[in-house]
């Protein structure tokens, strides 16, 4: 390996930042409360955005700031107030989409410039061309194949290019789509996105009104915009040797557990490829189905897609959920843990730990209110209770839970 690859997780919060960055990120991005396509995410107020970079930078690493919007005329005046508020926390880049925003990001500040997927970069001479106009890297457009990656690099040596290794995919070219706007007024281009193209169609003749044709017809229903998430883990050493400095995880609004999961799943294959010993694994896989997901595509990067890219029945899978997180270690076995979903007592769960997923069974259960010691601890999400486990465990570790276990929540 010839060139420096780091792995950049989602960061929808200042928890999410925190965890992500202890399960093996390199570098995080994330959002402002304004200027960026997750507005449907907690994203940073400017005193969390300040500590989480000085959060990031305390551990050595990097926090990239989305500024990535279409932006209209309402949007110009108050953005170079905040682009200035970003030089100065010292963010490590600003992700942008727009010319217009990249030219005010070099007016008011000395930030480094990511050129978004938002800008659908699919060639060389476009690279070259955002390269020439002050960016240091661009997130290439998901539409390409492992070919045309790499001859974007041999052709513009220069310039850093970052792609989506795992995560949702939009069904238009590189999510610059309008269709929540026409059907919900909810402008995916300003980060509202209704996700219209995952509900259920079906096909109307002109001179049938009201009679509907299912395009697929089963017991579901037809879902045939509804794409499968993207995941490269099985081919990860292919998209590094084409020359990409950046393997990004999509996900500013799932939970902590898909944070803390893939992190931990791409951290362990990106280290074996540092290493020289690139092997896929089975716990790779094993691991990357225990959250919710729409099924697996491997995308463009081996060419066209193929007729199974779509998940056709508009569900997803999931097998495990966040049940909680280690707040303090009291003693040996003994934790303070901000429950998530409801426990019990002898139930078997599972600890994951940077690096590690490992099945314990909970001994105790007690109440960390002492007031509330009536009846068994509550465990709904929001309370701390006491928990007793045979499995060492450290502040920051979390604990999930099979998902038919009990009527729980999503993480």
């Amino acid at each position: 390996m010839s060139h420096n690859v780091e792995l950049l997780a989602p960061a929808g919060n200042l928890e999410k930042l925190k965890t992500v960055l202890r399960y093996g990120a390199d570098a995080v991005f994330l959002g402002g409360k304004a200027f960026n396509l997750r507005a449907g995410s907690a994203n940073f107020s400017m005193d969390s955005l300040r500590e989480g970079v000085a959060y990031a930078h305390s551990l050595g690493k990097k926090v990239y700031v989305t500024l990535n919007i279409i932006a209209h005329n309402r949007d110009v005046k108050a953005l170079p107030n905040f682009i200035k508020f970003l030089d100065e926390v010292n963010v490590d880049a600003v992700i942008v989409a727009d010319i217009g925003i990249m030219a005010m990001v070099r007016e008011f500040s000395s930030l480094p410039i990511h050129v978004s997927t938002q800008a659908s970069t699919a060639n060389w001479m476009t690279a070259k061309a955002f390269h020439d106009m002050g960016a240091k890297r661009v997130v290439l457009a998901r539409e390409l194949g492992l070919d045309e990656i790499k001859a974007i690099k041999d052709k513009v040596p220069d310039l850093e290019l970052e792609v989506f290794v795992h995560g949702a995919m939009c069904m238009t070219y590189s999510g610059r789509c309008t269709m929540s706007s026409y059907m919900t007024q909810r402008d995916s281009n300003h980060g509202m996105c209704a996700n219209s193209c995952r509900w259920k169609y079906a096909l109307v003749e002109e001179k049938r009104p009201g009679v509907y044709y299912p395009v697929v017809e089963d017991e579901t229903g037809s879902y045939l915009y509804n794409s499968k998430d993207l995941c490269t883990i099985d081919f990860l050493d292919k998209v590094i040797e084409a020359g990409v400095s950046g393997l990004k995880i999509e996900g500013r609004n799932r939970g902590l557990l898909y944070g803390a999961t893939t992190t931990n799943v791409y951290r362990a294959a990106l280290d074996s490829y540092k290493a020289g010993h690139f092997a896929v694994q089975d716990d790779w896989m094993n691991e990357l189905e225990t959250y919710r997901h729409r099924g697996y595509t491997t995308g463009f990067f081996h060419g066209k897609l193929d007729r199974h890219a779509q998940r056709l029945d508009g569900k997803s899978d999931e097998n495990y959920v966040l049940a909680g997180v280690v707040k303090d270690v009291i003693g040996p076995g003994h934790y303070l843990v901000a429950a998530r979903n409801k426990v019990i007592e002898g139930q078997e769960i599972e600890a994951v730990r940077p690096g590690i997923a490992a099945k314990t069974r909970i001994q105790a259960l007690n109440f960390a209110n002492p007031s509330n010691n009536v009846g068994m601890p509550d465990t709904k999400p929001g309370n701390d209770i006491f928990m007793t486990l045979d499995t060492p465990l450290e502040i920051g570790d979390l604990l999930r839970i099979r998902s038919n276990d009990h009527d729980l929540d999503d993480n």
